[in-house]
């Protein structure tokens, strides 16, 4: 008889990195308020990291890194999405993140609006669990990029790289065996 397969929980961490003041104020540079989203309401600065393994898995300008959950300088995330479970063993995951670091993800192909950590999380999320993260996270680059505002700051905000300080640069060779 074979033994079934176990089930791994899978979480999205969403942090504000305005920390409440980019919602405030998207009414007045965006020309309308993020409060309508689906809840919770979608900060405009978003950044998420998923969490499977009992591990904190995350992308920025330094390629994939990796923490406790919550061990990053953002300290707690601003809201959890439960996305479901995994049948992937921590093992086929970290060879998984391995492939992905040394291709997509890199460090270098970081992009504050087409390529940064919600693609990474939304990637992961759907070899995990088949599903994608709410599209109200991934839609919202596209949304502030439309609007005067976006455009007319979007030369400075590409030259942004954010890595969260507090997490360790991922590879199979750190001790992540």
């Amino acid at each position: 008889m074979e033994e079934p397969l176990a089930l791994h929980p899978v979480k999205l961490y969403v942090y504000d990195l305005s920390k409440g003041m980019a919602r405030r104020l998207s009414p007045l540079m965006l020309g309308k308020s993020t409060a309508g989203a689906p809840a919770p309401p979608r900060p405009p600065l978003t950044h998420t990291s998923i969490i499977v393994h009992k591990d904190e898995f995350f992308y920025g300008s330094g390629g994939i890194s990796s923490c406790a959950p919550g061990g990053t300088l953002l300290g707690p995330p601003d809201s959890v999405v439960d996305l479901g479970n995994t049948e992937v063993t921590e093992e086929i995951f970290l060879e998984y993140l391995s492939s992905l670091g040394e291709s997509m993800f890199r460090g270098e192909s970081y992009n504050l609006f087409e390529h940064n950590c919600n693609t990474f999380s939304n990637e992961v999320a759907q070899f995990l669990t088949g599903r994608k993260i709410p599209s109200y996270i991934t839609d919202l680059p596209a949304e502030v990029l439309a609007t005067p505002f976006g455009q007319a700051l979007r030369p400075l905000l590409d030259s942004i790289q954010i890595q969260p300080p507090g997490g360790n640069t991922f590879s199979r060779h750190n001790g992540q065996s």
